[in-house]
This record gives structure tokens, sequence and C-alpha cells, in this order.
């Protein structure tokens, strides 16, 4: 059905344990709602950019995230994931992250429980080549992993900023509303914004 945002998801009452949403054309993993069951997402095939960095706290138990070819980009995009204290089974081959030279090392750093990344299990030197390269001495921080950290991608998503109640953060505009609703004339405005940036 190529969806183009996750929604609507409370109407599945926590009852699954995985959510497939594979070959779809969502653009950012969030706008859950709190489920407790789910273990497994596959959303393999879709344009992902940017994760929810409330991701761990709406999917608790999150233990396989299945993000193949999207086009998540930099290192740190990945960071949400960092909270995931469960997650053991993470692919993201075909993204443009996965040609970072800190790539594998960073997530075996950063999220410790992942025992296997883009089907290949992680060893235990992996895990001391990482602490090597992203802890000091001291337990801060290296330079590496500080700069890694700041590198932030420069992607937009048509009606990013909008506020949830909706779109209160658009533009104002003089036309006459038509006697529309604020939802109303909202959707309008991301509907442009969106065909604006298919044109693109």
């Amino acid at each position: 059905n190529k969806i183009p945002a996750i929604e609507n998801l409370g109407v599945t009452k926590d009852l699954n344990d995985t959510i497939d949403l594979t070959d779809n054309d969502i653009r950012v993993l969030g706008n859950f709602p709190l489920l407790r069951r789910v273990r497994s997402l596959l959303l393999a095939n879709n344009r992902i950019t940017r994760i929810d960095p409330q991701i761990a706290e709406f999917i608790p138990n999150l233990t396989t995230l299945v993000l193949t070819n999207n086009n998540i980009i930099e290192i740190s995009d990945l960071e949400p994931l960092s909270e995931c204290k469960r997650l053991q089974y993470l692919s993201l081959l075909d993204n443009p992250v996965t040609r970072k030279q800190w790539y594998r090392s960073w997530i075996i750093w950063k999220i410790p429980s992942v025992r296997v990344l883009d089907f290949k299990r992680v060893r235990d030197v992996e895990r001391k080549e990482a602490k090597q390269l992203f802890v000091t001495a001291k337990g801060e921080p290296t330079s590496l992993a500080t700069s890694i950290s700041e590198t932030v991608s420069k992607t937009f998503e048509p009606g990013e900023g909008m506020a949830a109640a909706g779109g209160a953060n658009l533009p104002k505009s003089n036309l006459p509303t038509l006697g529309m609703s604020i939802e109303e004339q909202a959707k309008i405005r991301v509907s442009i914004i969106i065909y604006c940036h298919i044109l693109k």
C-alpha cells in the first residue's frame, strides 16, 4: 500500500509480537503508542531517514529490528537505538550509514545488547576493539566518539516541526479558510509540502 507514515497502531491493542511494515514509503521510525508486547519490527525497503528519540519508551521490549534498504545516513542518526536495552538482532544493510568508517564498531559499543549485526554475529574481540576506540582509560568518550555524535544529518521531512495538534508551527496563510477547520487546513498544507518535496 506504500504507507507514508506509521500511524493508528493503537488499534492493535498491543496484541502482536511482530509488526511487519516492509515495502512501504515510511520516512520516520516513530509515532508508536506504547507497545509492550512487540519484540520485532520489520521495516525493510522503506525510506526511513530518522529514528524517534523516544522509540525505546514506546517499544521497551524490542529485540529484533530490520531496517534493510532504507536511507539512514549518519552514525549519530542511530543514537536512539542505544536506549533499546533488549535489542539483539539489528540489520541496516543497504543504508548509506553502513559505508561509514566506524559504523559497526560504534553500534557494538553503543548498543552492547546487540548479538547479531547485519546477519554477522558480534565477536568478543570486536567488543574490546570498539571499547578501545570510543572509551578513554578514564571511562570517558574519546574525541572520535564525540565527533561521531556531533555529526548530524541535514535531512528535511515533510511536516517536520508541526505541532501534534494540527500544524501550529506551519507558516500562516492570508488566504480565506473557506470554513475549513484548523485540522483540515493543516492536512492541506502537509499535502502541498509533500507534493513540492516530490517535485524536487
